[in-house]
């Protein structure tokens, strides 16, 4: 039986999701103004959210990226996707994906549903893309490292020990490739992880 695609239903609930995310922007954006985007074809580029500084002016761009097969759940990790399946051919995940102009993940977790179809709670982690991106290619995780990994491990399913990382405390390779239609593999990495490293802090 082939593997059912996810991604419609997704952003189903995405979408039930944003409201509660603009309520929490807006009580805990002093210094930001914020606009959801809209548009499908910024959407593609990574762009969920427009924040523009009060003073300076400074615009940044942010992707936001939501545990929805989690609800309910706290988890202390969140996947960071690397590359997927289109078609049968291989296309390069979020996370390193030059289409992309994304300053900033809003990392969505702990999502919390008291009722069907609503949302009530969540946090929220911020992340800066091109510090993590750069912090990793100085431990020796560039993307042309991980694609080597990946494609020496075509048929993996399940998780993958990097030396460069410690499983326990900040990450390992996700395969799967039995379970999902698109057959991501997936950097999975501890949140706690990207703060303690600067990459990241959490909002809410």
């Amino acid at each position: 039986m082939p593997l059912k695609s996810n991604f419609k239903a997704d952003l189903t609930k995405e979408k039930r999701l944003s409201s509660l995310l603009d309520s929490y922007y807006q009580k805990h954006l002093r210094f930001y103004d914020f606009k959801r985007i809209h548009a499908l074809k910024q959407q593609l580029m990574g762009i969920d959210l427009v924040l523009k500084h009060k003073t300076s002016l400074q615009t940044f761009f942010v992707d936001e990226k939501a545990q929805l097969d989690y609800i309910n759940e706290t988890l202390p990790t969140f996947a960071f996707e690397l590359c997927y399946l289109k078609n049968g051919i291989e296309k390069p995940g979020w996370l390193f994906d030059s289409s992309k102009v994304s300053h900033f993940y809003a990392l969505v977790t702990s999502i919390f549903s008291d009722e069907d179809e609503t949302y009530t709670s969540c946090n929220i982690t911020f992340v800066n893309r091109q510090k993590l991106i750069s912090y990793f290619a100085k431990r020796g995780l560039t993307q042309a490292f991980l694609k080597e990994i990946i494609s020496a491990n075509a048929d993996l399913h399940g998780k993958l020990l990097l030396d460069n990382l410690d499983p326990k405390t900040e990450g390992y390779l996700f395969f799967s490739r039995k379970n999902k239609a698109e057959n991501p593999v997936n950097l999975i990495l501890k949140l706690e992880f990207l703060c303690r490293i600067g990459v990241a802090r959490e909002f809410i």
